[in-house]
């Protein structure tokens, strides 16, 4: 083994986790942004090629890790990512929060409604996120971390899956990369698409702008960045010609895929300040929040035995009153209808 590079072996045990969270189990002291920096130069590699963070492992393959990234220096304890080790002292408060948040828990999972505003992961100038309250609760989860599964962002609402061990992690990163699991968002857009169900396909490449990264539909010639994104929709009920509650039903799970999809085809989601969501809202007196919440979520269990999950979040209160201000009747569809 060169004595600058070694190559490690991913296990059976770690198959299905991203590649930025394995790092995070292995060489903590490297943080997201300078793991970012490896990838983009080419020190760290899978199988020989250049890999991307969010990348699921497979086992057996071969992650080439240089040096430098064991030496990595540890940033001084107000800089460093506070979800990267169990914070100490987490308030009554803090664990209370995370409590009223549960819809569902057995021993390998738990299931969230995230609420409006709530980071899951933290990143410059986020110091409160969901992945570092859950690690200040690792005693009352069994007594390991807990482990995010996929992500929200965090201005949308709603269900949100959480492994109880890193067993049951890549059992259910293994299922969100076939695309096993089935998703149901709701949303409040702009306007009523035509026709009234319809697919969205319409690859994404990632593009920083004046109010924070964001995607777009990938040009002539943006192949090799762009990343594949397919979107179901239907309309729910709509409010004249000025707003849709819609049902989305994402194929795939890119970062932002729902807000630039439906911002595509004209549609955006009410109060989505990245997509000019909130430039024309339907009436007075809505909020200029995101309206976007995950619904539900069905997977099969990671125990396998189990059966499957089966979760559903209620609205969040500033859609509610959205609902309420346009006349439209939140119980009128149960989730499995739509």
């Amino acid at each position: 083994m060169n004595d600058r590079v070694e190559t490690i072996v991913v296990a059976e045990r770690d198959a299905g986790l991203r590649l930025d969270r394995w790092f995070r189990e292995y060489f903590p002291a490297v943080g997201q942004v300078y793991l970012q920096k490896l990838l983009r130069s080419g020190q760290v590699r899978v199988d020989g090629r250049r890999a991307l963070a969010n990348e699921r492992l497979q086992p057996g393959a071969q992650i080439r890790v240089p040096r430098i990234a064991r030496e990595a220096p540890r940033q001084p304890p107000e800089k460093r990512a506070s979800g990267l080790r169990p914070p100490m002292g987490l308030s009554k408060a803090d664990r209370d929060f995370v409590e009223s948040m549960i819809l569902y828990e057995d021993d390998d999972v738990l299931v969230l409604n995230k609420p409006f505003g709530l980071a899951v992961q933290g990143g410059t100038g986020t110091k409160r996120h969901l992945d570092g309250l859950l690690a200040g609760m690792a005693d009352r989860f069994g007594g390991e971390r807990p482990r995010l599964v996929h992500r929200l962002d965090r201005d949308t609402t709603g269900v949100l899956l959480i492994a109880k061990s890193r067993y049951a992690a890549a059992r259910l990163g293994r299922t969100f990369s076939t695309r096993s699991a089935a998703k149901t968002y709701w949303a409040l857009v702009c306007g009523v698409p035509r026709p009234p169900q319809g697919k969205v396909e319409a690859a994404l490449v990632k593009a920083a702008g004046p109010d924070g990264d964001r995607v777009r539909k990938a040009r002539p010639g943006e192949q090799d960045l762009a990343m594949h994104a397919t979107t179901h929709y239907a309309v729910i009920d709509r409010v004249a010609s000025k707003a849709a509650w819609v049902s989305l039903k994402p194929v795939t799970g890119r970062q932002h895929q729902l807000r630039a999809h439906m911002a595509l085809i004209g549609h955006p989601i009410v109060g989505d300040n990245k997509y000019d969501g909130d430039t024309q809202l339907p009436a007075e007196n809505i909020d200029k929040k995101l309206h976007l919440h995950a619904r539900r979520l069905v997977i099969p269990h990671p125990a396998g035995d189990n059966g499957t999950i089966d979760v559903t979040a209620p609205l969040p209160e500033h859609m509610l009153r959205s609902w309420d201000v346009l006349g439209l009747d939140p119980d009128r569809f149960d989730a499995a209808g739509a």
